[in-house]
């Protein structure tokens, strides 16, 4: 059975409104390098002087990541963020050790997964790459320790 048109409607994710918690949040994201989990996130607040709680951070994140004003990764099984600064759909190269992050364009990566997923019959496909390494100046550390 069809759900009325109003029902369908109302299933549309709405803006989030922006609460000083969820600016808080955004803010301390903002002046993070490289990619930080909400519990770091949380406490660097918390050390600033902010009541927020930690669910309040875990929530602001994930819609942040979700409507693309932060990129999201998993790490060893946690969720980690980090402000994004571009709206373009890209790809990140992460240092194992200190977390340093460059965004990438991988055209032959989009070419492969468009072709992959033709070939299977899927549409409107999407993909996250994240190549982990080590940088320069880590690999540049460890060399000299």
């Amino acid at each position: 059975m069809q759900k009325p048109v109003a029902a369908q409607e109302s299933a549309v994710p709405k803006a989030k409104r922006n609460t000083w918690q969820r600016e808080a949040v955004r803010g301390a994201l903002d002046s993070t390098e490289g990619f930080v989990s909400a519990q770091a996130l949380h406490a660097h607040l918390r050390d600033g002087g902010s009541t927020i709680g930690l669910a309040t951070v875990y929530r602001a994140l994930a819609d942040l990541a979700t409507e693309g004003d932060a990129d999201s990764l998993q790490q060893d099984g946690e969720s980690l963020y980090r402000a994004c600064t571009t709206d373009k759909h890209h790809h990140h190269l992460i240092c194992r050790v200190c977390g340093r992050t460059v965004e990438i364009q991988a055209d032959p990566v989009e070419r492969w997964a468009q072709q992959v997923a033709a070939e299977h019959g899927f549409t409107n496909a999407s993909h996250v790459v994240d190549i982990f390494g080590e940088c320069a100046s880590c690999t540049a550390a460890r060399a000299e320790a």
